[in-house]
């Protein structure tokens, strides 16, 4: 049996890694197979060594998490006992050091969570084009609009433009109730609520009223020139080669864009192929047009989607292999 202790500087540390209940503890205890009890200002760890060594270094990196201010959650875990697993634990500063994006309306700070959320954020401030490609849930959108918002209010551009392609739509699109802007605005409803998020209903409204900020299909799009705007195409695994073409050259002056997607989540007709998969292709060696690759170690809601899709991605190999 191997121990080891931690010395903790303050107990308010110790009661955020605890959690309620010990929640975060027992997570940490299951995770190694290790005990680890709090005896006034230090903790200690009990268990095989290697084991000992690998929760030691977890709990390590949580305190960094904790002395900048938040809360030890599920995702917390398992996100350090991963960067723990490949020796990049020394890494953890690079996301407690991050700067504040934005404050959203209720006066939450939106940073970025994990290293590839990082390397996302700092690839749209110095890029022209980032495409973003990654699962569900690691904040490709959130974390884009929270920049575009950031960008409008520091005058950096003039007016904010989201689009989606409204694919899933198809024929159901007439079957819906009221006018066109009334059928389409279910497809782009987690552009609003992520909108909502930071300007607040109110203020999202008069922006939109003032045509400050616009939210529209994708086919709005053809025809125009885009000058002084940060605009995000978001679901663009849902786009053709051509529509991708023509959205990337409405680019204007002093713009930024920004394209997030999933291509696991590809809802295109049978035959037809991904404007994402072909960007992805044809634009990664161009001088300022930056790709990130997000992956399930940077989702960033519950736990069980992270596991979710680490399940359908063996899934999806395990079926490559057969055929």
């Amino acid at each position: 049996m191997f121990e080891h202790t931690i010395d903790i500087e303050r107990i308010e540390q110790i009661v955020n890694l605890f959690g309620n209940f010990d929640v975060n503890i027992k997570h940490i205890e299951k995770k190694y197979g290790v005990t680890v009890t709090s005896h006034g200002s230090q903790i200690k760890v009990k268990g095989d060594a290697t084991a000992v060594t690998d929760a030691c270094r977890t709990i390590e990196g949580l305190i960094k998490i904790i002395n900048k201010g938040e809360q030890i959650t599920d995702q917390n875990i398992e996100y350090v006992a991963s960067l723990v697993e490949e020796g990049k634990d020394s890494k953890i500063t690079e996301i407690t050091d991050a700067d504040c994006i934005c404050i959203t309306a209720k006066g939450k700070p939106i940073k970025p969570k994990t290293l590839g959320q990082r390397q996302y954020v700092e690839n749209i401030k110095k890029n022209t084009i980032t495409i973003g490609v990654g699962p569900a849930g690691t904040g490709k959108t959130y974390l884009a609009v929270a920049l575009a918002v950031n960008a409008f209010r520091a005058k950096e551009v003039n007016r904010i433009i989201l689009t989606r392609p409204a694919v899933e739509a198809g024929e159901k699109l007439g079957f819906l109730p009221g006018d066109l802007q009334q059928k389409i605005d279910p497809y782009l409803r987690p552009l609003y609520d992520a909108l909502f998020d930071m300007l607040g209903a109110e203020n999202f409204q008069k922006c939109q009223e003032r045509g400050d900020i616009e939210v529209a299909p994708l086919a709005y799009m053809r025809g125009r020139t885009l000058d002084d705007s940060f605009i995000i195409l978001d679901e663009a695994q849902n786009t053709t080669s051509e529509q991708m073409k023509m959205f990337l050259t409405r680019l204007g002056f002093n713009s930024k864009v920004v394209v997030t997607g999933d291509i696991t989540q590809i809802d295109l007709p049978d035959g037809k192929k991904s404007g994402l998969k072909d960007a992805v292709r044809i634009l990664k060696n161009i001088e300022s047009i930056a790709i990130s690759r997000l992956t399930a170690k940077d989702v960033v809601r519950h736990r069980l989607v992270q596991e979710i899709i680490k399940a359908y991605e063996r899934s999806a190999e395990k079926n490559e292999r057969k055929s």
